[in-house]
C-alpha cells in the first residue's frame, strides 16, 4: 500500500533469517494430499544466503527532534483496549536485532501436517471486508498502511550496537554471581551459552529424555563459583537417566524408522532433548501427592531497594469566582446569556461541516427531553422514570450533538444516564454483558437518536426485539420533533452539585464483564475544574475531538469540561477518520483550534497518509492531549508525529499525554509547557526488571528496554501513591512498580450494585511498611501500573488488566502484542488484529496468542512467522508462548468500536470454538513445573518380614470363591469327564429339551436345536470328517462360520471325531482385505488341517477379492457342512485322557498380538461346572446371550453351558443389533429372561441407538424388570461411565440399577469373576481412587467425584474354584490389600499354555506357571497381564462370607511408562474425550516417550485445529503429563476389535506407516 521510496520502505532483511529454518529439515509430511508442492518453494525462499543480508535501514534517515540519547532506547507496545494499534519501527528493530542472534540456530521442527481440504486458500473475493457500519476502531491501519512506521526515528546505530553487543554473549561467559542488582537478572538466560558446542541458548525446549539439573555451567566447589573457560570443551556433561524404553530412542519402540511420520517424530524428539531454560529445581515426591514444583525465586533476581515512597499532592485547586457551581448552572447561564454561541460542529463523512449546535439550542432542548422524560412517559399516577433513576443513552459515534441533547436532559431531570454502545446485532460480543449492566442498574427506558433507533434490527411485526441478556427497555427517541413542548411554567430544577449520581460510566473487565463506575454529580464538577485548571482551559476556545464522546477522556473533554467554559468543540467521527485519517489535522488548521484530543493511533494513521500537504499549519495548537499517552507504546507516535509536523508549525511543548481510568477519571495530565523549555526526560527501563516488579535504568543498550514518556504531575486537588498489585496496599519503595492510587473528590465512587467490589477498588486505605495509614480519607484504584519519577512525574508501565504473572514474573500483554506486531514479514497480521491472554494450566499462567492472518498468506508463511514470533517474545521477554493460534481475517469477536473483544476471544479459545487456522503448541518449553520423574522405589522384598498372611502390616491381598469340592448339588453332569458325553447323555435322557434358540433381526427364531438334534447333527459332522476329510484323533480343525447354530453343530462333531476345534470369525465380505489376512493367519498358526464352513463362506474363501489378500492355494481343504452325509458314524470317538486338548482359543489381545490357548477336556469341564455354580443355571432357566461366539467367555456361554447345564440359551448375533438396536432387550423381556450376558459393543448400541426410544419402547410394552443379572463379558477394566448410563437409560423399562455388572477373563484364564447378585441384596462396588496413585501402583479410596481421582468398578464375583493372589509384576512378591499389582489366579479352568508355532518356553512357563518369590512359594500360579487390586468389603455374600472385591485397572502392556510412572492410555482417553463435544473416540500410544495422542472428530474439519490445545491442557491438568503430538482424524480410524477393545499398537503403526490420512497432526513443541 505504501510508495516504494516513501515512508516504511526500509523493511528489514534480517527477519527473512533462519528463523528456526522451521520447515527446512523436513523430509516429508504426514499427508501427501497436496503438500509436497510446496517444499522446493519454501526451501528456495529461506536458505540461509539471507544471512549476508544489509542490516542497514533504507534511504530515509532523518534526525529526530527529541535528545537522540533519550530516543534510542525506546521501545514500543500495543494496547490493551486492542483498539489502538500500529507498529514501531523502534520496536521492530529490536525484535530484529535479538531474531538475528538466532541465526546460527538451525532448530528442525516438524511443521504440522493437515489435509489438502484443510489447506486450500479461499480466494480473496470470498473474504468479506471489515465490518466498516461499527466504526471498526483498531482494525487498525486500513489495509495498506500497516507496515512499519516510516524511518522517522534513526535507530540503526542502536540496532547495529545491540546486535554486535549481544552477540558477545555467546562468547564469552556470563558470570552467574551477579554484582550488581541490575544486571543480575538477565543472566539466566544465557547460562547456556558458555557451552561452546550449544549456541542455541535461548528458548531450547526442554529435554523429555533425561531430567538433570546440567544446565548450569558454573561449577560450585567448596562455595567458590569457578568460571569454566569456554571453547575448551571441557566441560563434562553427565550421563542423563534415561527412563522407560529411552534406550530404542533411536529407533523407537524397536520399529525401524522409516516412514516420513517417524522422521518428524524424531525431529521432535531431538529438538526436545535440547537442554532446558530454567533447571528443574530439586523438590521431593511425597509419599501419597506428586507434587508440583513451585516456582522457587530466583535468589539473583533484582530486588527493590529504595526508600519507602511518599504520597504526592498536586497543586491547590484554586476555585476562580465565576466558575459554576454545577453543570447545568453552567449550560443554563450560557444558552440564556450568548444563545447564540457555537457549542458543538458535527463533520459528515466527507469532512464538511454537518451541523452547528448552539448553546442556546442545547439549552432548550435539553429542557424538552428533561421535560418529556419526568411528564411523558408512564402515566401521571406512575410516571416510567423518576428523579434517580437510570436511563441507558444508545446513539450511534457519528451523532454528538443528540447524544449531547439527551445527557444533558438527563442531568436536568436528574435522572442518571447510562452511556452505551450501539448494539449492532442480537448477539454482539460482549452485548450480553452490557444487558446484564443495564439490568443490574434498573434500566427501562433507552434513549435514542432517530436513525439509530430506525437502524436497530426489527422483529416482522416491526419491533425490536430484546437483544441478548437485556432488560425489557422502552425505546424513546429524543429528536425534537417527537417531543412535546414543556409549558411556559415548567422549569428544571437547577441545583448545586451535590452527592447525587450524575452519570455511570461503563467499563469492560479482563473476565468480560462489564462494570458500571458511578460518578456523583460534584465529582464531575471537580473533574472538570480539575481539568479546566490543568489545561488551562478559557471560554470560547475551539476544540477538536476525535475520540469516543460516550466516555473517557471524549466525555469528559467534549461534553462536559467544554460546556463549563462555554467552549466550541469540532467533533470528528469515526467513520471519517477512517475514510480520511488528516481530517482531524485539517480541522485544526480550519478552526485554529487550540486544543486537539486524539489518540496515538490517529497520530499514527495521520503520519501513514500525510504526503507533504502544503496548507497544513498547526501553529494555533496549544495543546494536543493525547488520550492514551500512558499506554507505554504511545511515545513512538508522538515522536515520530512531531518529527514530520514540527515544520507544519507544531511545538514540541503543545504534546500532553495523559492517562486516565474509568474508576478514576483522570488521573494525571501533562501541562502545555511554556515555549522553548526542555522537554521532560524519559524513562528507559528494563523489561527483566519490569518482570519482577522493579525500576531498573537500562544503561546496557540490551534489546528488551522499554522505554517510557511522563504523563504529567498529580491532578490539582489530589494525592497519589503508588501500592502492591497485590494483597495489601501496602506503600511501594521509590523504585518498585505498582498500582497508582488516587485520593480526591474527582474520581467515580462506586461499581453500580457491587458493594463488595467497590469496597476494594474505591475505598482503599494505603498503608507504610509498619502498618500506619497514609490518610485517613479513602483512595481510589486507578488499574494502572506505574511509579512516580523524578521531579514527582508520573510514569505508567502497564494496566492490571493486561498483567500475566507466568512463573512468578509479571508481563505486559501490551508488550507481547508490540513484540508480536514487530516480526516480519510486518504484514502478516491482518490489520495488526491480534490478542494477547493468560489461561491457566497446572496452576500457572500460560501465556495464549491469537492474530487473525492475512488472506494471502500460505502455510509456510504461517509458520515462519509463527516461529518468529516466539522466538523474538522468548528472547525479549524471556518468557514462553504456550500457544499460538492463527485465524482467519476477520473472524475474531469484535468489540463494537471495532477493536477485539479480548474476553470473548479467550472463551472462545477454551470452549474450542475460535476455529484457527493454524496452531503450534510449545508446552515442554513453557510447563516447567512438572513433578519430577519418579525412580522406582524399592518393593518390598523376602527380606521384609512375613508374619501370617501380612505383609509390611498389610493382609496380604489374596481372595477365592466358592471351594468346588464342598458344594453338594445334584449335578447329573459332574460324571462325566468330557462334553461330548454330556451331550450324549442329554440326547437319550431328555431329547427334546430345547437347548439353542437362535434369533434373527426380526426378533423371530430363525433356528433351534434339541438334544436330540444337536446330537445327531453332530455325529453327521464327524462322519464327514472321517470320510470327506480323512482325519485322524487330535487334528486340528478351523471352523469359520457366522454366530449361529451351526457354529455349535460342527464343534461337537469335532469333539465326536476326536479333532480339536478351532473357532474363526468368517471374513467380512465388504472389507476382505482386512479381515481375511486374519483368518488366514489363525488357520496357520493353529496348524489346522482343514477348514469348515457354509457354503457361502467357502466361496468367498476362494473369490477374487481374496485372491488379492491372501495366497488362496495354500489353505487347508475347506468342508462346507450345508449337505451333511444320511449315514451314521461307525463309532464315535471316545478321548481317554481328560487332559489332552479340547479347544483352542485364539483371540487378538489389545496389542494387536494373535494369542492362542489350549483348553484341556478338565479345564473345560471345570468352566462349565464353575459358571453353571456361579449362575445357578439347570434346564429350566432361560439365558439370553448376544455375544461373539469366537473366544473367552462368549465362546464358553455361546457353545458349551447349555449343554453342560441344561438350560436353553437365547442366541442373539451382535451384528443383527446394527440393523436393529432393539433386538437383544425384546428378545430379554419376550422370553422373560432372569440372566443374560452382552459385550461393551452391544450396550454402546444400545445406548446410543435407543438414547431417544425408551418411550416407544415402553409404550410396546418392552419389560426388563425380570432382569436379575445382565453382564457384559470383557477382559479389561470396567467401563463404568457405560454401565452407568445403560442403567440410568433402561431404568424406566424397570432394569434394576444393581442388575448391570461385568466379568472379568483374560487369555491365561477366560473367566476369572462373574457376576451374579443373589436375589439383588449385594451391590456392585463402585468406589473412587487418586488416580495420581495408580501410576505409582498405590491406591487409596477418596469422596466419590472428588477432582483428580477415578471411579473404578469391581469385575464381578470370583468364581467358585478360583483363587486370585496379587504381585508385584517386577519382583514377584505378594503384595498388601489395597496395592495395586498383577492379577495371578490359580484354578481348575485355568488354560494349559500358549499354542505358538514358535515354542516360546520362557514365556510359557512365566505366563502359566509362575510362583510367588516369597510367601507361598508352592502354589502354581497363572500370571493374568492385568493390574488390579483386591479390597476386603463389610459386605457377606449369601453363606455369610465377606466379600472380596477385585478391582482390574488395566493391562500391564498397555500401560505407558512415562516420567518413570505408569499411565493407563483408558485413563488419558477419558480426559481426552471429555474435552470437546466434537471428539467422539480417542487412543493414545506412546513413541520414543512422547506420548501421542489420536482423536476421532465428529465435526467440520474446520474444527480439527480447536482439539490441539483442549487436549493438550486437558492431559496437563489431569495428568501432569505433555502431549508430544496430536493427531485429528476422522470418525472410524481408530481400530477397534471385536470385543470393542482399541487396537492402540495397530493405531500406532498406521501413523507411522503414514496410512491415517489424518485431517491435522500438531507436533507440540
Amino acid at each position: 500500500g505504501l510508495n516504494p521510496g516513501g515512508p516504511g520502505a526500509f523493511l528489514c532483511g534480517v527477519c527473512m533469517l533462519s528463523l528456526l529454518s522451521f520447515c527446512l529439515s523436513l523430509t516429508g509430511d504426514i499427508t501427501q494430499k497436496g503438500y509436497e508442492k510446496k517444499r522446493s518453494k519454501l526451501i528456495g525462499a529461506y536458505f540461509p544466503q539471507a544471512a549476508g543480508m544489509d542490516q542497514s535501514m533504507g534511504p530515509e534517515r532523518r534526525t529526530p527532534v527529541t535528545p537522540s540519547s533519550s530516543s534510542r532506547y525506546h521501545r514500543r507496545r500495543s494496547s490493551g483496549s486492542r483498539d489502538e494499534r500500529y507498529r514501531s519501527d523502534v520496536h521492530t528493530e529490536a525484535v530484529q536485532a535479538a531474531l538475528a542472534k538466532h541465526k546460527e540456530r538451525k532448530m528442525a521442527v516438524p511443521m504440522p501436517s493437515k489435509r489438502r481440504s484443510l489447506v486450500v486458500q479461499t480466494s480473496m473475493d470470498a473474504y468479506t471486508p471489515p465490518d466498516t457500519s461499527s466504526g471498526s476502531e483498531g482494525e487498525g491501519q486500513g489495509d495498506g498502511t500497516s507496515s512499519s512506521r516510516e524511518g522517522s526515528i534513526s535507530m540503526e546505530h542502536w540496532i547495529n550496537r545491540a546486535i554486535h553487543g549481544t552477540s558477545s554473549t555467546t562468547t564469552t561467559t556470563t558470570s552467574s554471581t551477579a554484582s550488581s542488582s541490575s544486571s543480575g537478572g538477565t543472566n539466566q538466560v544465557f547460562l547456556t551459552s558458555s557451552f561452546s558446542h550449544m549456541p542455541e541458548n535461548h528458548s531450547a525446549p526442554p529435554d523429555v529424555t533425561g531430567y538433570t539439573n546440567n544446565t548450569a555451567t558454573t561449577a560450585t566447589t567448596d562455595g567458590i563459583q569457578v568460571e569454566r573457560a569456554p571453547g575448551t570443551g571441557t566441560t563434562p556433561q553427565r550421563q542423563t537417566p534415561k527412563y522407560g524404553n529411552a534406550e530404542l530412542m533411536e529407533t523407537g519402540d524397536g520399529v525401524p524408522v522409516s516412514s516420513r511420520v517417524s522422521a518428524k517424530i524424531q525431529q521432535l524428539v531431538n529438538t526436545l532433548k535440547r537442554p532446558k531454560r530454567p533447571p528443574l529445581r530439586e523438590f521431593f515426591v511425597d509419599d501419597f501427592e506428586e507434587l508440583l514444583e513451585v516456582q522457587q525465586p530466583d535468589p539473583n533476581q533484582p530486588k527493590a531497594e529504595g526508600a519507602q515512597m511518599v504520597a504526592m499532592g498536586g497543586e491547590q485547586l484554586g476555585v476562580v469566582t465565576n466558575w459554576p457551581p454545577s453543570l447545568e448552572a453552567a449550560l443554563q447561564r450560557w444558552g440564556t446569556i450568548s444563545p447564540k454561541a457555537p457549542c458543538l460542529t458535527t463533520m459528515d463523512t466527507n469532512g464538511k461541516p454537518l451541523y452547528v449546535l448552539t448553546y442556546g439550542k442545547l439549552w432548550s432542548r435539553s429542557v424538552k427531553v428533561a421535560y418529556n422524560l419526568l411528564h411523558k412517559l408512564g402515566t401521571k399516577q406512575e410516571p416510567l422514570v423518576r428523579p434517580g433513576d437510570r436511563v441507558a443513552l444508545v446513539f450511534p459515534n457519528n451523532d454528538p450533538a443528540a447524544f449531547m441533547t439527551a445527557f444533558y436532559g438527563c442531568l436536568l431531570a436528574e435522572v442518571v444516564p447510562v452511556p452505551i454502545e450501539v448494539p449492532l446485532t442480537r448477539k454482539d460480543a460482549g452485548s450480553q454483558q452490557i444487558g446484564f449492566l443495564l439490568g443490574s442498574c434498573g434500566v427501562t427506558v433507552a434513549l435514542t437518536s432517530d436513525t439509530c433507533h430506525k437502524g436497530l434490527p426489527k422483529s416482522p411485526t416491526g419491533e425490536i426485539p430484546q437483544f441478548k441478556g437485556w432488560p425489557k427497555v422502552l425505546w424513546f427517541v429524543t429528536e425534537s420533533k417527537h417531543l412535546s413542548k414543556p409549558p411556559r411554567d415548567w422549569f428544571p430544577h437547577i441545583k448545586d452539585a451535590n452527592q447525587d449520581n450524575a452519570y455511570i460510566e461503563y467499563k469492560t473487565c479482563k473476565d468480560g464483564s462489564v462494570l458500571g463506575v458511578t460518578v456523583m454529580r460534584i465529582a464531575m464538577l471537580t473533574h472538570c475544574q480539575t481539568l479546566t485548571q490543568s489545561c488551562s482551559y478559557t471560554e470560547a476556545e475551539t476544540i477538536v475531538n476525535v475520540l469516543d464522546f460516550k466516555k473517557d477522556v471524549g466525555l469528559w473533554h467534549a461534553i462536559l469540561t467544554s460546556v463549563m467554559n462555554m467552549m466550541h468543540v469540532i467533533s470528528i467521527p469515526y467513520a471519517l477518520m477512517k475514510v480520511n485519517p488528516l481530517s482531524w489535522i485539517q480541522k485544526v488548521c480550519q478552526y485554529k483550534a487550540k486544543v486537539a484530543c486524539v489518540k496515538s493511533r490517529d497520530m499514527h494513521w495521520a503520519l501513514v497518509a500525510h504526503r507533504d500537504q502544503r496548507d497544513i499549519n498547526l501553529s494555533s495548537l496549544r495543546m494536543l492531549v493525547v488520550a492514551d499517552g500512558s499506554n507505554p507504546w504511545s511515545i513512538s507516535s508522538c515522536d515520530a508525529f512531531l518529527n514530520v509536523f514540527q515544520s507544519k508549525g507544531l511545538k514540541p511543548e503543545v504534546i500532553c499525554p495523559c492517562a486516565s481510568s474509568p474508576e478514576a477519571l483522570t488521573v494525571a495530565i501533562r501541562r502545555p509547557l511554556e515555549e522553548g523549555s526542555t522537554p521532560p526526560a524519559r524513562g528507559i527501563l528494563s523489561m527483566q526488571g519490569l518482570s519482577h516488579g522493579v525500576i531498573r535504568v537500562d544503561t546496557e543498550e540490551k534489546l528488551s528496554v522499554l522505554t517510557l514518556q511522563d504523563v504529567g504531575s498529580v491532578m490539582p486537588g489530589a494525592v497519589m501513591c503508588v501500592v502492591k498489585p497485590e494483597g495489601v496496599p501496602q506503600l511501594c519503595k521509590t523504585d518498585e512498580i505498582g498500582e497508582l492510587c488516587v485520593c480526591t473528590v474527582a474520581t467515580g465512587t462506586s461499581y453500580y450494585g457491587l458493594a463488595g467490589m467497590t469496597k476494594n477498588t474505591f475505598e482503599v486505605f494505603p498503608v507504610s511498611n509498619i502498618g500506619t495509614p497514609v490518610s485517613e480519607f479513602p483512595f481510589t484504584r486507578t488499574g494502572l501500573l506505574g511509579f512516580i519519577g523524578p521531579g514527582a512525574l508520573i510514569f505508567v508501565a502497564g494496566k492490571m488488566d493486561g498483567l500475566m504473572v507466568v512463573g512468578g514474573r509479571r508481563h505486559n500483554a501490551d508488550d507481547i502484542v508490540a513484540t508480536a506486531l514487530a516480526v516480519e514479514p510486518m504484514k502478516f497480521v491482518y490489520r495488526g488484529r491480534i490478542a494477547v491472554f493468560s489461561i491457566t494450566v497446572l496452576h500457572d499462567e500460560r501465556i495464549v496468542v491469537v492474530a487473525e492472518q492475512r488472506p494471502d498468506s500460505t502455510e509456510e508463511d504461517s509458520f515462519q512467522w509463527m516461529s518468529r514470533v516466539l522466538q523474538a517474545i522468548d528472547s525479549i521477554h524471556q518468557v514462553g508462548v504456550y500457544c499460538l493460534a492463527l485465524v482467519p481475517s476477520n473472524t475474531l469477536p469484535k468489540t463494537p468500536l471495532g477493536g477485539i473483544h479480548l474476553s470473548e476471544t479467550k472463551q472462545l479459545f477454551l470452549e474450542g470454538a475460535l476455529h484457527p487456522c493454524n496452531v503450534l503448541m510449545c508446552p515442554h518449553t513453557c510447563v516447567t513445573n512438572l513433578p519430577k520423574p519418579r525412580q522406582k522405589q524399592p518393593e518390598i522384598g523376602p527380606a521384609s518380614v512375613m508374619v501370617g498372611n501380612l505383609v509390611s502390616g498389610k493382609r496380604i491381598a489374596q481372595a477365592s470363591g466358592r471351594d468346588l469340592g464342598q458344594i453338594e448339588d445334584n449335578d447329573q453332569a459332574r460324571k462325566f469327564l468330557f462334553l461330548s458325553e454330556v451331550l450324549q447323555w442329554r440326547a437319550q435322557t431328555t431329547p427334546d429339551h430345547v437347548l439353542y434358540t437362535l434369533l434373527n433381526s426380526r426378533g423371530t427364531i430363525a433356528s433351534s436345536l434339541t438334544c436330540v438334534q444337536l446330537h445327531k447333527r453332530a455325529e453327521k459332522i464327524a462322519t464327514m470328517l472321517a470320510e470327506r476329510g480323512h482325519l485322524q484323533d487330535g487334528d486340528h480343525v478351523a471352523l469359520v462360520y457366522p454366530p449361529g447354530i451351526d457354529l455349535i453343530v460342527a464343534f461337537y462333531g469335532c469333539l465326536y471325531a476326536g479333532c480339536v476345534p478351532i473357532t474363526v470369525r468368517p471374513p467380512h465380505p465388504q472389507n476382505i482385505a482386512t479381515t481375511l489376512p486374519t483368518v488366514k493367519m489363525i488357520v496357520e498358526v493353529s496348524r489346522s488341517v482343514c477348514v469348515m464352513t457354509t457354503q457361502l463362506i467357502s466361496k468367498l474363501l476362494k473369490s477374487k477379492e481374496a485372491l488379492a489378500a491372501v495366497d488362496v492355494r495354500s489353505w487347508p481343504p475347506v468342508l462346507d457342512t450345508d449337505d451333511l452325509p444320511k449315514k451314521k458314524p461307525p463309532l464315535l470317538y471316545k478321548p481317554s485322557n481328560p487332559d489332552t486338548l479340547a479347544y483352542l482359543d485364539f483371540s487378538v489381545s489389545t496389542t494387536g498380538m494373535l494369542a492362542g490357548v489350549k483348553m484341556s477336556h478338565t479345564a473345560t469341564s471345570a468352566f462349565c461346572r464353575s459358571i453353571k455354580l456361579q449362575c445357578e443355571l439347570y434346564p429350566s432357566r432361560e439365558v439370553a446371550i448376544c455375544l461373539d461366539p469366537y473366544c473367552g467367555l462368549g465362546f464358553v456361554l455361546w457353545c458349551l453351558c447349555s449343554v453342560y447345564s441344561g438350560h436353553q440359551s437365547i442366541l442373539i448375533p451382535p451384528s443383527e443389533l446394527e440393523v436393529n438396536p432393539a433386538l437383544w432387550l425384546s428378545a430379554v423381556s419376550q422370553y422373560k429372561v432372569r440372566d443374560t450376558f452382552c459385550s461393551y459393543s452391544v450396550m454402546e448400541l444400545c445406548t446410543k441407538g435407543l438414547g431417544l426410544q425408551t418411550d416407544s419402547l415402553k409404550s410396546r410394552g418392552l419389560d426388563l424388570s425380570r432382569v436379575r443379572t445382565c453382564v457384559v463379558v470383557a477382559e479389561e477394566r470396567p467401563r463404568i461411565a457405560l454401565t452407568q448410563s445403560f442403567s440410568k437409560l433402561f431404568k424406566d423399562l424397570g432394569l434394576h440399577p444393581r442388575a448391570v455388572s461385568t466379568s472379568f477373563g483374560c487369555r491365561v484364564n477366560l473367566a476369572i469373576c462373574l457376576q451374579v447378585s443373589q436375589g439383588l441384596t449385594t451391590s456392585i462396588l463402585v468406589f473412587s481412587v487418586f488416580i495420581s496413585l495408580l501410576r505409582t501402583l498405590r491406591t487409596r479410596l477418596v469422596e466419590r467425584g472428588s477432582p483428580h481421582s477415578l471411579p473404578l468398578m469391581e469385575s464381578g464375583k470370583i468364581l467358585p474354584g478360583v483363587r486370585i493372589i496379587i504381585a508385584n509384576p517386577e519382583t514377584k512378591g505378594p503384595m498388601g490389600e489395597s496395592h495395586l499389582g498383577e492379577i495371578w489366579v490359580h484354578s481348575g479352568h485355568n488354560a494349559s499354555g500358549y499354542f505358538t508355532v514358535y515354542g516360546d518356553e520362557a514365556l510359557q512357563s512365566d505366563h502359566f506357571s509362575s510362583r510367588l518369590s516369597f510367601g507361598d512359594t508352592q502354589t502354581v500360579w497363572a500370571r493374568t497381564g492385568y493390574l488390579g487390586f483386591l479390597r476386603r468389603t463389610e459386605l457377606t455374600d449369601a453363606s455369610g462370607e465377606r466379600h472380596d472385591a477385585l478391582y482390574v485397572v488395566g493391562a500391564l502392556e498397555e500401560a505407558m511408562e512415562l516420567r518413570g510412572m505408569r499411565y493407563h492410555p483408558i485413563d488419558i482417553e477419558t480426559s481426552v474425550i471429555r474435552t470437546h463435544k466434537s471428539i467422539t473416540e480417542c487412543a493414545v500410544f506412546t513413541w520414543t516417550n512422547l506420548l501421542v495422542v489420536v482423536v476421532e472428530l465428529d465435526g467440520s474439519e474446520q474444527e480439527a485445529l480447536d482439539l490441539v490445545p483442549l487436549v493438550t491442557n486437558v492431559v496437563l491438568e489431569e495428568h501432569y503429563l505433555i502431549v508430544g503430538v496430536v493427531v485429528v482424524v476422522d470418525i472410524g480410524v481408530i481400530p477397534i476389535n471385536s470385543r470393542g477393545e482399541k487396537q492402540r499398537m495397530h493405531l500406532r503403526d498406521g501413523f507411522l506407516a503414514d496410512q491415517l490420512d489424518p485431517i491435522y497432526v500438531a507436533y507440540n513443541m
